[in-house]
């Protein structure tokens, strides 16, 4: 616990505590900074009621803990406030709608093109608390980066760093969706934020847009028919029923997000973290497909993309070579596969050699 009883200081005191965290924030490379209460109550139900219709699909880890999540104080003893936070990842002022209309190439989301965020904001979190420690002394307190089982956008939306849209992400009026988000719990009484107000209107673009229809209502989404899911989550084979509509998106799916109106306030990040690794933002399925697990493993090397493992990474790109031009390169590349090891990279292979024979 903290030496330090906010409770019992001035307005002052507690507000000038505030403005240095900020200040901290903001020079760490954090765009954002807010706090917020630990009353989840209120998105309880929804999650019990997503999870319940089985959206989840093969994320049993989200069934897991489900009262942690609700209840900050239970993950971490001691909680009763979040500073939450968010930062900046795309890296270009242009949307990449050109690499969606290239099936030759390969789209990776973006934020998985450079450097895993969770390191680096893991990092910096632990730095803004040691600023904080410094000023006031000893406290409690515990960084979290989509690491644990913490509700990141109902904290964040509570605090004030946006609404969450039909999309399920969270927009922030003058920065867009495109930002991660990460929280510092902590024992420090402190002054909240007010949540703001939802300006997602009557638009329904990012509904309409996404290619397998995985909304089945405004901020309701099936996991289940969800690209990003289907190519980063799931471990097993991708229903034919969604092959053709994931197109040339090989490690998650932006669609929404490029849509969105509030993405045109979206800033390029400062960061060089997060700047394409490997031509990652313009890359060649062929040149993808042809690397080897030991090219897969150093190329990856602490990249958020890792974590599918080779398998999943040829079962991706198997499906969106099904889905490129017919081309004698293409076949052939598919064919040099064929026999592969894992019965999952066979499956999809064959089922894209199959694409361009039937042509």
């Amino acid at each position: 616990m903290s030496n330090l009883n906010l409770s019992q200081t001035n307005k002052n005191n507690c507000e000038e505590l505030i403005l240095q965290i900020n200040s901290w924030a903001q020079e760490l490379g954090f765009q954002d900074t807010a706090v917020t209460d630990i009353d989840l109550r209120p998105y309880l139900n929804q999650l019990k009621d997503w999870l319940s219709r089985n959206f989840h699909g093969e994320m049993d880890y989200m069934e897991s803990n489900v009262n942690l999540r609700a209840d900050p104080s239970a993950l971490h003893p001691g909680t009763v406030r979040v500073i939450c936070v968010r930062m900046d990842y795309l890296t270009e002022e242009s949307s990449s709608i050109s690499v969606l209309d290239n099936s030759s190439q390969a789209y990776v989301a973006h934020y998985a093109r450079g450097r895993d965020y969770h390191k680096v904001m893991r990092k910096k979190l632990q730095k803004l608390a040691t600023r904080i420690q410094d000023a006031i002394g000893p406290f409690g307190y515990r960084a979290f980066v989509d690491s644990a089982p913490v509700l990141e956008r109902a904290l964040a939306e509570k605090s004030g760093l946006g609404w969450i849209g039909k999309n399920t992400m969270l927009i922030n009026k003058s920065a867009g969706s495109w930002f991660f988000l990460g929280e510092l719990f902590t024992d420090l009484p402190l002054p909240v934020n007010k949540p703001v107000a939802n300006h997602c209107g009557t638009c329904h673009a990012c509904l309409d847009i996404c290619p397998t229809n995985a909304f089945t209502a405004p901020n309701q989404l099936d996991a289940r028919r969800c690209i990003s899911y289907l190519t980063i989550e799931s471990r097993t084979a991708i229903p034919i029923e969604f092959r053709s509509a994931i197109g040339n998106r090989i490690f998650g799916c932006d669609d929404c997000q490029l849509i969105c109106p509030w993405n045109k306030f979206a800033q390029p990040s400062p960061d060089d973290h997060y700047r394409p690794r490997n031509d990652l933002d313009n890359v060649s399925l062929l040149k993808l497909f042809r690397w080897s697990e030991d090219e897969f493993l150093s190329n990856t090397e602490g990249s958020p993309i890792r974590r599918i493992g080779y398998e999943c990474w040829l079962r991706n790109i198997a499906v969106a070579l099904g889905n490129a031009p017919t081309e004698q390169s293409i076949v052939k590349a598919l064919e040099k596969r064929r026999n592969h090891y894992s019965p999952i990279v066979k499956e999809h292979v064959e089922w894209a050699i199959k694409q361009h024979i039937l042509l």
